[in-house]
């Protein structure tokens, strides 16, 4: 691996199971430094008073973020039911009351109505843009955040466990872009009640699952040391869901440049359908992700591993 002053070209993913505390945004500086990586990102930002999977993708799996973003997550979170906040989570400061508390049947029965294709307004305080300003730096300048629904998918919303009146843990797995804080707030204005979460867990990210991810606090023990690069995965790691196609050394070097290829497996083209997204390989290196356009590749993003 070739070194210069940023660090090292180092490719691939860390299943980190992030702290309580951090950043998603901290927790990768953290990971970078481990692996003197010189560069890395990540795949589905964790508030920081969430804990959970946090998918680090180093060097040339930061071109795969996009899509392992759009798999489904899996989440564990905690209601706290009653009390609203501007955050619509346990750090915010406290909108509004309620004396009402919700059965566990009430919440099953309401729950049902949140799971499939629902519009959801984004917290204010969220990382969504309006006019290309980060919606919780204007709710934390006091200004006006005119947030816009948008459409999301919950695929289930399991009530776990009740531990009492004022509290509920929930499972979700939901797709991409969905909030679970606002979850939270809705589930109780649906429920005749204010609600917010007390304590968030991200369980999955697609293929990424908590039995197989390693805490900061592990990693940083292992630090610099050769045990430390056996939880580096592979910049395929949970990519199998998209196509891979194979081409030749000549092709490879074509879709490099920002070529089109014409496939010679125009079978395989078909199959996909036009305007696929494709995995393409040559050997077991990944090239590029490509479009399909005529029976041709469209390289869209290119690897380029040192």
């Amino acid at each position: 691996m070739s070194r210069s002053r940023k660090g090292q070209s180092i490719h691939g993913w860390v299943n980190l199971d992030k702290p309580v505390g951090l950043t998603s945004a901290q927790a990768v500086a953290r990971v970078r430094r481990i692996f003197n990586a010189a560069k890395a990102g990540h795949a589905g930002t964790l508030d920081p008073l969430a804990s959970g999977i946090l998918p680090v993708a180093l060097g040339e799996a930061t071109k795969a973020v996009p899509y392992l973003v759009a798999h489904d997550k899996v989440y564990r979170f905690t209601v706290r039911w009653g009390i609203a906040t501007e955050t619509d989570d346990r750090e915010g400061r406290v909108i509004a009351t309620s004396a009402s508390r919700p059965s566990g049947a009430d919440i099953e029965n309401v729950a049902a109505r949140f799971v499939g294709c629902i519009e959801q307004m984004p917290p204010a305080y969220s990382s969504v843009k309006i006019e290309g300003t980060r919606a919780y730096r204007l709710a934390r300048q006091g200004k006006a955040v005119a947030v816009v629904p948008r459409r999301v998918t919950v695929v289930r919303l399991l009530l776990v466990d009740q531990p009492d009146a004022d509290h509920a843990t929930i499972e979700a797995i939901v797709g991409k872009g969905t909030y679970i804080r606002a979850l939270a707030r809705d589930l109780g204005h649906a429920l005749g009640t204010q609600a917010h979460v007390s304590a968030l867990r991200r369980l999955a990210v697609g293929r990424f699952r908590v039995d197989g991810a390693i805490s900061l606090e592990n990693l940083e023990v292992l630090g610099h040391s050769v045990a430390v690069s056996e939880h580096l995965l592979s910049v395929e790691t949970a990519l199998d869901d998209i196509p891979a196609l194979a081409v030749t050394p000549a092709e490879a070097a074509s879709l490099r440049h920002g070529q089109l290829v014409t496939s010679a497996d125009q079978a395989f083209c078909r199959g996909v359908g036009e305007g696929a997204t494709i995995r393409v390989v040559n050997g077991d290196r990944l090239v590029a992700f490509a479009q399909i356009r005529d029976g041709r590749l469209k390289p869209i993003r290119v690897l380029k591993f040192d």
